[in-house]
């Protein structure tokens, strides 16, 4: 297994974009910046509103790896598990924890935590510890 590269900078100003995006969202629109609760949307019944907005930013997320190859030439990796029942089970269990939590790790992480809600706090609580977890077990139990 390779080690994972230390990115202070990249990681920095990524960070700072979804900051400024979540607060831009909230100031402009007055919307948590949850991806799961905008994805849930995006799915009818839609009720006379406009999805307009959470279209816009579901392409975003689409094209800023494009984006980001053609300002810099540099190639966007991302490894992603070719085992197709982990992959599955994977995102039964991210399905069912963004259901419990009644939102998602940018929900709660990034926007519930900047408004001091205790909820966000415990559901972060969770999401961090079990991918702490998660890393571990795959780096040091299954891994090798």
């Amino acid at each position: 297994m390779t080690a994972t590269e230390f990115t202070p900078f990249a990681s920095l100003v990524g960070g700072a974009l979804i900051g400024l995006a979540a607060v831009l969202l909230m100031l402009l629109h007055g919307r948590i910046a949850g991806v799961s609760g905008i994805l849930g949307r995006l799915l009818p019944p839609y009720a006379g509103r406009s999805v307009s907005e959470d279209l816009a930013l579901v392409a975003g997320l689409i094209l800023a790896p494009i984006v980001y190859h053609v300002a810099t030439g540099g190639a966007v990796t991302q490894t992603v598990s070719q085992n197709w029942p982990l992959m599955l089970a994977a995102g039964l269990f991210v399905g069912l924890g963004t259901a419990l939590s009644r939102g998602c790790t940018s929900g709660h992480g990034v926007c519930g935590l900047a408004r001091l809600s205790i909820r966000s706090l415990v559901a972060t609580a969770v999401f961090m510890a079990t991918a702490f977890a998660t890393v571990y077990a795959v780096r040091h139990l299954v891994g090798g």
